[in-house]
């Protein structure tokens, strides 16, 4: 080699040979800065403050795959060294894994036995199969085959690597700093600037307390109006308009702005999630505060109990929650005033349940926790010579509306409701009886997993308060069950006191994800959540609300090429999973909103194959539900991307066309039910029930359900769940009967077999 050669190599070298420190005499060979071969982000430490920190989830650490084509050494090691052989090198990498000091020296620097597994997979994969190594890292190597070296000299290296691999370890502070949610009150700087008036107005249903807190809102110069529904949103908007107080409607798919210039009013009512934080306001009314502990939405009320810059702030709900709402505003220096209220109609527990169908009477509703006990009743209640109305959650506000109003009509022949829990809140009905179909309902605990389990006191006190409301024409209600078995289980769960609400939910701001992203640029949005919530460090009265949803709508759009805010976006969307036709639409928006693409009316329209026509069995019913749910998702995207979804106007006329459509095919639900029953085997049933006779009070009865001939609760259930379909359940249906023929034909076979030498035979065996 040239002396010029050894010059120029020995200066490419100068800034590892700066790096290299002497072998200490237990052979930890530290680097006091060490040289990366990929670049990776600085962080700057931030010190920990009060307890220490929970350890983080590190199965939710990703490791990035490093690019190992363009090394800027090229073959200086080699070079100045000699080529290093594979098989001695990876003897040398197998005796640094099997160090038990050297484990534990990585664990004080953050990495667990996990992560030191999978980063030494990852170094010795980047150390056996690059072709050029960095030329500090190649001399070490060189050195400890040589003898010459020891062999924990690789640690500074392999930590090098480890933290090029999982950059978190490099910047852990910083991401526990960002997800430190242990004071949410700070968030609203505008908030605390005043010192607010807190007003709680707690009562139970029809107790007329979110009346008296609308009152003081309707009279205040600026409000806002704060709900969980739309419904509620719509009608404390016309209530307000209708009493001469110039009233806005925001919620997420709709803006209505009374003014004809758009400018904006004096009050405002919203669903909660739409509230602002930092518009000043002299009253601020908070609806049902106990869903602050809601597992999917509570964040929303936490926002706005603590967020929401008004001079007053009145908030309606349970008297579960005022020890609570205190608690909350003890953070904020803010004192609650309590303001009681009794309810203001009487409804009392019957003694019987109801039994049969045959013993309905008019003002009775009948409530369920599922769509198919909705279609199973209904149609036994027409079958009766009764018209009833029907109303669940997915139906679009307007044919709720529409139900609601034939079922208030008291000349309109339809006397009986079937509804779901969705009657809870939201709409003003004349109910003189509820009955209860069920006492189970599914529903998603904070892990996110379904359950089924017996309803709280809570929901059954919101349900059963929905008979013999105020100002209505039934003025004592009355609450039962459909079966007399349950009869004592509601009973006991209405003696019960409502359980104390003692925490509030929490969320991931777009901005805290953002920071998280600055310190993880190649981690998902998925992981980037998951990482987030597993450092989050929260207060005894908070938690971190479900993010499942969120999970996997960014699941969903990952591969699609999208800025991290317009992602986080598109995956705060309230859209229904369990729709697959949603859901691809949900994905073809983001795909071609990431083509810089607008979604117009005319490509809204080929999508969903408008004008649709009147629906001819339930099939059709739901995917109408499922294309208002869509033209729900545009409008509310077209408030978050103008731009991009520009054709507004037309699409909520559309929306307005098809749930016309959709009341239509309500109003005939019940033929549209035997339109379905003839189209195939599978057979609409209740929870409890569902025999064409309509209910008995046997247990055994009451426990079998008829699905195609195949009585099987769990065929019902796989069906729902969507883990059997109904060609494989006619299918398996058809194998059944043929097996159950061809049993009875033998057995028919063996009653008429002739008495000869075969029967003697026969008779013998049996003998």
């Amino acid at each position: 080699m040239s002396l010029n050669r050894c010059v120029h190599l020995f200066s490419r070298l100068q800034r590892h040979i700066s790096t290299r420190t002497t072998r200490s005499p237990a052979g930890f060979g530290l680097l006091h800065k060490t040289h990366q071969a990929a670049p990776v982000v600085c962080c700057r430490h931030v010190s920990s403050n009060g307890s220490s920190p929970k350890p983080p989830d590190t199965s939710l650490f990703v490791p990035i795959t490093l690019k190992t084509d363009n090394m800027q050494d090229g073959s200086v090691g080699i070079e100045l060294t000699q080529p290093l052989d594979k098989s001695e090198l990876l003897k040398v990498l197998n005796r640094f894994y099997k160090k038990k000091e050297m484990q534990k020296l990585a664990a004080d620097h953050g990495l667990d036995a996990r992560l030191f597994h999978q980063g030494f997979i990852s170094f010795r994969k980047f150390v056996l199969d690059v072709i050029s190594l960095p030329a500090d890292l190649h001399i070490i190597l060189s050195d400890i085959c040589s003898g010459a070296g020891h062999v924990n000299d690789i640690y500074p290296y392999f930590m090098r690597h480890a933290k090029q691999i999982f950059p978190m370890l490099d910047c852990m502070e910083d991401l526990r700093k960002i997800s430190d949610l242990r004071v949410p009150a700070n968030w609203y700087p505008d908030a605390r600037a005043i010192q607010r008036k807190v007003i709680f107005h707690a009562g139970p249903t029809n107790s007329g307390k979110t009346y008296h807190a609308i009152q003081r809102y309707l009279a205040a110069k600026s409000g806002v109006y704060c709900g969980p529904l739309k419904l509620l949103a719509h009608e404390i908007f016309d209530k307000s308009n209708n009493a001469g107080v110039p009233c806005d409607l925001i919620t997420g798919e709709e803006r209505t702005f009374v003014d004809s210039d758009g400018r904006a009013s004096g009050h405002v009512a919203c669903t909660i999630e739409m509230c602002s934080v930092t518009t000043p306001y002299e009253v601020a009314v908070v609806d049902e505060i106990q869903m602050i502990r809601d597992p999917s939405r509570g964040w929303a009320w936490t926002r706005a109990l603590l967020g929401l810059c008004a001079e007053e702030i009145h908030v309606c709900g349970e008297p579960a929650v005022i020890d609570f709402v205190r608690e909350l505003m003890y953070t904020t220096g803010e004192e609650v005033e309590v303001k009681t209220y009794q309810r203001l109609t009487p409804f009392s527990v019957l003694d019987h349940a109801l039994q049969s169908l045959e013993n309905l009477r008019p003002g009775d509703c009948i409530v369920c926790f599922s769509k198919n006990d909705i279609y199973s009743i209904s149609r036994q209640i027409e079958a009766r010579g009764l018209e009833c109305a029907v109303i669940y959650g997915s139906l679009p506000p307007g044919t709720k509306l529409s139900q609601a109003k034939k079922f208030n009509n008291p000349d309109d022949p339809c006397k009986i409701l079937v509804a779901t829990d969705a009657i809870g809140m939201g709409l003003n009905l004349s109910i003189r009886r509820i009955i209860f179909n069920s006492l189970i309902k599914p529903n998603v605990n904070e892990k996110g997993e379904k359950q089924m389990e017996t309803i709280g006191t809570s929901q059954a006190l919101q349900i059963s308060g929905r008979a013999g409301r105020f100002a209505s024409k039934f003025k004592e209600g009355e609450v039962t069950t459909m079966h007399t078995d349950d009869l004592p289980i509601l009973k006991q769960i209405l003696s019960l006191s409502v359980e104390p609400v003692k925490t509030a939910g929490l969320h991931p701001t777009a901005e805290q994800l953002e920071m998280f992203a600055y310190h993880l640029p190649d981690a998902t949005l998925s992981n980037l959540v998951d990482i987030f919530v597993s450092l989050s460090q929260v207060d005894g009265i908070y938690f971190v609300c479900n993010i499942d949803d969120f999970k996997f709508l960014a699941n969903m759009i990952q591969h699609i090429p999208l800025n991290l805010r317009s992602r986080y976006v598109f995956c705060t969307a309230p859209i229904n999973k369990k729709q697959p036709f949603v859901c691809t639409s949900f994905l073809k928006f983001a795909r071609q909103f990431s083509r810089d693409e607008p979604l117009t009316f005319d490509w809204v329209a080929r999508h969903v194959s408008w004008p649709l026509s009147a629906p001819k069995n339930i099939k059709d019913l739901v995917h109408l539900e499922a294309v208002h749910d869509v033209l729900d998702l545009y409008l509310w995207l077209s408030y978050r991307f103008m731009d991009m979804f520009p054709d507004t106007a037309l699409v909520r006329e559309t929306r307005k066309e098809l749930d016309e459509i959709i009341q239509e095919g309500v109003r005939n639900i019940t033929r549209l039910i035997r339109a379905g029953d003839s189209d195939s085997p599978l057979q609409i049933h209740g929870s409890r029930g569902g025999q064409a006779g309509g209910y008995n009070a046997t247990p055994s009865s009451r426990r079998r359900r008829s699905l195609g001939g195949i009585a099987s609760p769990l065929a019902s259930r796989l069906v729902r769940d969507g883990l059997l379909t109904s060609d494989l359940l006619l299918q398996l249906q058809r194998e059944w009967s043929k097996d159950r023929n061809l049993e009875l034909t033998n057995q028919s076979a063996l009653a008429t077999e002739p008495d000869d030498g075969k029967k003697d035979k026969g008779k013998k065996k049996r003998k």
